[in-house]
């Protein structure tokens, strides 16, 4: 894991002797919008035309914030729509890297070896992270944006008027305070929450977060005891946001991050609900727990020095649900 100096490469981890040994999440710097017409985004960003075949994903299948991304791609049904290149599992000295001789891990689009140097194509002196997911422009060869929470609002509702593309609302404007709410608090304690337990340095910077991080899972224990998903009936962008932090927990974050108080499976309406969220058809086949576990115990060399893979835990996210009580989600 590194990052970019003035466009130049350094394998750097994160210096948390800087921050009391806390970990702090760098903001996306590329924070452009695709629009149905290629008008200006919601607060005035540069706006891009909504077209079939213009835009390309650039993901991880282990890295939740760009799991996002896949999820709604799939939902919104957008597959022949804007394409895809998944980087290697393996991120290390070079940073997330692809593999020219596996098809399943190439840049078929810039023909990169690593994702760094689609950063710089785009801004020689680039200095930051180098982050998935990245949604590229194939029009006019820029980054439209790098922040996986505007790029799931774009697929959302920007390419609507495209043939065969889904017209449900993940989104819908009478829920965005609400939804926008509940993301807040889940993206603090429960998504960046467990990277904050798992990247800290310090002890009681470590129990913080820990203590946060269960203190949300046992209010979202307790809230979707009488509701199907986090809104009631209907499944919401705010499910999706938190589906792709629970689906990795009990292989990745239970043990590699030390967030061990319970496992996901030790809550049952958390683990039903997740479990309810894996059956939406499609969304299986964005999940690959192998590259998950491979990516966090591989490439975090500071926290697992011996690069060893465990073989568990026991997963069967195919089970039943026990959620249909519920109500069903309206069409």
């Amino acid at each position: 894991m590194g990052l970019l100096v003035e466009g130049k490469w350094q394998d750097k981890w994160y210096d948390t002797d800087k921050t009391g040994g806390k970990f702090e999440r760098e903001k996306a710097r590329f924070r452009h919008w695709v629009t149905r017409d290629g008008s200006a985004g919601p607060t005035g960003e540069k706006g891009f035309k909504a077209e079939s075949g213009r835009y390309h994903l650039y993901v991880s299948m282990a890295c939740p914030w760009a799991h996002r991304t896949l999820v709604f791609r799939k939902l919104k049904q957008l597959e022949e729509h804007i394409s895809v290149s998944v980087v290697h599992p393996d991120m290390l000295e070079n940073g997330w890297e692809f593999r020219p001789e596996d098809p399943a891990h190439r840049d078929e689009i810039n023909g990169a070896r690593y994702l760094h140097e689609v950063y710089t194509k785009v801004a020689p002196d680039y200095t930051g992270r180098v982050t998935v997911p990245v949604l590229w422009d194939r029009q006019t060869s820029v980054i439209v944006s790098n922040e996986s929470a505007d790029i799931i609002r774009m697929l959302n509702g920007a390419f609507d008027g495209l043939e065969g593309v889904s017209q449900k609302d993940y989104c819908p404007p009478e829920l965005r305070e609400k939804i926008d709410e509940i993301n807040a608090r889940v993206y603090d304690t429960v998504n960046n929450g467990v990277y904050k337990a798992g990247f800290a340095t310090a002890q009681d910077v470590y129990e913080r977060a820990f203590d946060e991080l269960f203190e949300s899972l046992d209010w979202l224990e307790q809230r979707l005891s009488g509701n199907r998903y986090l809104l009631g009936y209907r499944v919401t962008e705010a499910d999706w946001r938190l589906f792709t932090t629970l689906v990795r927990f009990d292989a990745v974050y239970y043990s590699h991050f030390k967030c061990n108080r319970e496992r996901l499976a030790d809550f049952p309406h958390l683990s039903g609900y997740l479990r309810d969220l894996y059956q939406v058809p499609g969304v299986a086949e964005t999940v690959d727990i192998g590259q998950i576990k491979r990516h966090y115990y591989v490439s975090q060399r500071t926290v697992n020095p011996t690069q060893i893979v465990p073989k568990g835990p026991s997963l069967n996210f195919d089970a039943p649900h026990g959620r249909d009580h519920l109500g069903p989600e309206p069409e």
